[in-house]
């Protein structure tokens, strides 16, 4: 495991046989349970609304939606008895962003106060909220953020994988790393819980650009040339928002940043490179469920018309650039020299 150097005077706390409850057995939730269910000490269980699902894990070791060739851990099980909460010492949330805080609110009656909550959704709430601050502010229980470059699949196949812990208590974290061993997860620890969650939500917009710039430039120079710029953008936009500037350095910063952006596992990267090579009409299908534009859509609007005024929005000329080619009749050849030049 990796940890900071700040931690490496910290022991992991005790904690005897915590029960580790996933909210959500889609790729994300069901690669993370497998990895964890490697460490004996401990019992992991998928939160799930999935019948089918349900029945494939326990029945077969398979899930059968989301990873349907790939045998899981039989320490894996999956339920759909909300009851469990009642029992658990950690509540990982690998839900889809925009269910996050009604679905908080659905399980509060089960919940326990000292359950540790761990968000590992990389967007907005409903109401365009940050996950883990609403939280905090809505529910008794310790909060985190758990983010990093981390597709699914290689988790899954066992890859190791690295993760920023995000709280405002350094116990939240020593407990997490009870979790960690024979796990090949490597975490490191920071309390900027906002900038990680920012971090986790612009990295999404962002990409996009790459892969427009890709599909227009196959060219390894011009693709570092605008992934250096769009970097420093975001580093300005994150501490715009009150998130600290060393967090972009980060796993949850530049980590999960490169990933989605130069990877084509990534779906944004890939809605990038699809809209550069003009195989979608009118940008972006309304069918399409699409980070990136959402969290675009948001950040212009709280930076153009509530936190600085609309002449504002040029002090990010990228993601102004970005703003046009969504919702403007716009030409992409002008937008991908616009984005160059910045």
């Amino acid at each position: 495991m990796l940890h900071s150097q700040l931690n490496r005077t910290f022991a992991p706390m005790e904690i005897e046989e915590p029960l580790v409850v996933i909210a959500g057995a889609g790729t994300f939730g069901t690669a993370l349970g497998n990895t964890l269910a490697a460490n004996r000490a401990i019992t992991v269980r998928l939160l799930t609304i999935e019948k089918e699902v349900e029945a494939g894990i326990n029945n077969t070791r398979i899930n059968p939606v989301y990873f349907p060739n790939s045998t899981l851990r039989k320490r894996l099980k999956a339920t759909a008895d909300l009851t469990i909460l009642e029992k658990a010492q950690f509540l990982i949330l690998a839900i889809p962003s925009a269910a996050c805080v009604s679905y908080m609110e659905e399980i509060r009656p089960y919940l326990k106060p000292d359950t540790i909550v761990i968000n590992t959704a990389k967007g907005f709430g409903e109401g365009n909220v940050i996950i883990c601050e609403h939280i905090e502010k809505h529910f008794p229980n310790p909060v985190a953020a758990l983010k990093g470059p981390s597709f699914a699949i290689e988790l899954l196949n066992w890859m190791p994988t690295a993760f920023t812990f995000a709280s405002r208590d350094i116990a939240t974290y020593n407990a997490f790393l009870a979790l960690l061993p024979d796990t090949k997860l490597h975490v490191e620890f920071s309390t900027d819980v906002r900038g990680v969650e920012l971090l986790s939500i612009l990295k999404n917009m962002y990409a996009i650009i790459l892969g427009v710039i890709d599909a227009h430039y196959n060219s390894a120079n011009v693709r570092f040339l605008v992934l250096t710029k769009v970097f420093k953008e975001m580093r300005k936009v994150l501490m715009t928002f009150g998130g600290e500037s060393e967090t972009i350095l980060n796993f949850c910063g530049y980590g999960d940043f490169g990933l989605t952006s130069i990877n084509d596992l990534s779906r944004n990267r890939t809605m990038g490179l699809l809209i550069g090579k003009g195989f979608i009409k009118d940008m972006v299908s309304e069918n399409i469920v699409l980070e990136g534009k959402r969290t675009l859509s948001v950040f212009y609007s709280k930076i153009a018309e509530e936190k600085m005024g609309i002449n504002a929005i040029r002090n990010f000329p990228i993601l102004l650039e970005l703003y046009k080619l969504f919702y403007k009749d716009y030409d992409q050849r002008k937008f991908v020299m616009n984005v160059i030049n910045a």
